[in-house]
């Protein structure tokens, strides 16, 4: 089984690197290619990746290549993980919008959304040689922001399923705060990549009791505390918010917040430099523990299930992917792109994820989801097509915008921060 890594340069590679070793029974990969125009960083990162896979005595064959095409070929899934632009225009993403009194983000509000403009043609260029390299290939989407850019696939006709390490991450501590396996969670989640609710913590599957009172009455402190959120919100609502919730529930303290210390983009440039110097250690041999505060947590678990279900050769029946809509959430068009759990199939006739049914979702949330899913159709055009116009009409349609002086500025700045990246700008 051949796997290939678009963005195989990436600090995050390595940890994905050791969930394959880890986890070699459930996708028993054979080779994995590592592809990325960054020479030096590739070099790197592929060296650790052998070492790594040698400790574990893993017997699959490593390689580096900046080719696109001959890396992908004969893959049965190709993994996107790309941040165009790098940590640069993340640092821009995150700082211009604070002028304007929105939240600085790289996935949410104006960042998001420049974000989205300089990733949609780039993927859907990879995409298409994909499919030319390898027509059978699944391309699992970890690139931000994944709604949209899983959207762009899908409606391109690729076979593509976006992935997100949120709701996994929050299994996993579920499963520690209640002492259970991690198998034995099974999340009811239900929402949009990066705007995702817990509904119902159950035991066992998904006709499995709801532990969610439990955990949130032995341990709803704990929960908030990690969330950033107010414990009071979260009895208040009855859910456990993804922690992206946080910017549209406390926005205006976010902003301020913000405004008063280092970037995270720039906090994570230091850190990947950091990092890039402990791999270049020919002695390093396993994914060192400064990875763990870069994030990402558990996105190599997640990304081998998915694989693995997709393949036909395993991983969890019940997975928290991002798809088709397809009646799922009644209120949105079917092919809008929802974050929920589904059943993920074989590559055969029929296979892929198949959204499992979610019931009727509370007004408080649906008025939210229904509204960013116009905001990401709006981006999405904007991000095909382009335009000042388009651009303009999709922050205005942000609900952490929606004013018109706003949008303006944003759109103003938006365009001057990407013109590099944005050859219609």
């Amino acid at each position: 089984m051949k796997l290939a890594v678009v963005g195989g340069g990436s600090t995050y590679t390595p940890e994905l690197v050791d969930g394959f070793a880890r986890l070699r029974d459930t996708l028993p990969v054979t080779e994995l290619v590592l592809i990325d125009p960054a020479a030096d960083r590739l070099e790197l990162i592929g060296a650790l990746a052998r070492r790594i896979f040698a400790r574990q005595g893993h017997p699959a064959r490593v390689t580096t290549t900046a080719d696109l095409d001959a890396g992908v070929a004969g893959a049965g899934a190709v993994l996107l993980q790309l941040r165009i632009g790098g940590q640069a225009a993340r640092l821009q993403d995150e700082t211009w919008p604070l002028e304007c009194g929105c939240v600085g983000q790289e996935t949410t509000g104006a960042g998001g959304l420049a974000k989205a403009l300089r990733t949609v043609p780039v993927v859907l260029d990879i995409a298409e040689r994909v499919r030319r390299a390898a027509p059978e290939a699944w391309i699992i989407d970890f690139t931000n922001p994944v709604g949209i850019v899983t959207r762009a696939l899908l409606n391109a006709g690729h076979r593509a399923v976006g992935l997100c390490n949120v709701a996994i991450g929050l299994q996993r501590k579920f499963a520690a705060l209640l002492d259970l396996p991690p198998a034995e969670v099974h999340l009811d989640h239900v929402g949009l990549n990066h705007l995702s609710w817990e509904r119902a913590v159950r035991r066992g599957g998904p006709e499995g009791p709801d532990l969610l009172p439990e955990l949130l009455s032995a341990h709803g402190e704990a929960v908030a505390a990690d969330l950033r959120l107010p414990r009071a919100l979260l009895d208040r609502l009855g859910v456990v918010p993804s922690y992206y919730l946080r910017y549209f529930y406390c926005h205006d303290e976010v902003v301020r917040d913000l405004g008063t210390k280092p970037s995270r983009a720039a906090e994570v440039a230091a850190m990947e430099r950091e990092l890039l110097a402990l791999y270049a250690d020919p002695a390093l041999d396993e994914k060192p523990a400064l990875l763990a505060e870069r994030g990402g947590a558990f996105y190599s678990e997640a990304a081998v299930d998915l694989a693995a279900a997709l393949l036909g050769g395993g991983g969890p029946e019940f997975q928290v992917v991002n798809t088709y809509n397809n009646g799922t959430l009644p209120f949105l068009p079917d092919d809008a792109v929802v974050e929920v759990q589904a059943r993920v199939r074989g590559s055969g006739t029929g296979g892929g994820p198949v959204p499992l049914p979610v019931p009727r979702l509370d007004p408080l949330f649906a008025g939210l989801v229904a509204q960013v899913t116009a905001y990401e159709d709006l981006a999405l055009d904007a991000a095909l097509r382009g335009g000042r116009e388009r651009v303009f009409t999709a922050l205005l349609a942000h609900p952490l915008i929606g004013q018109y002086a706003l949008a303006e500025g944003l759109t103003d700045r938006l365009l001057a921060h990407n013109k590099e990246h944005l050859p219609w700008a």
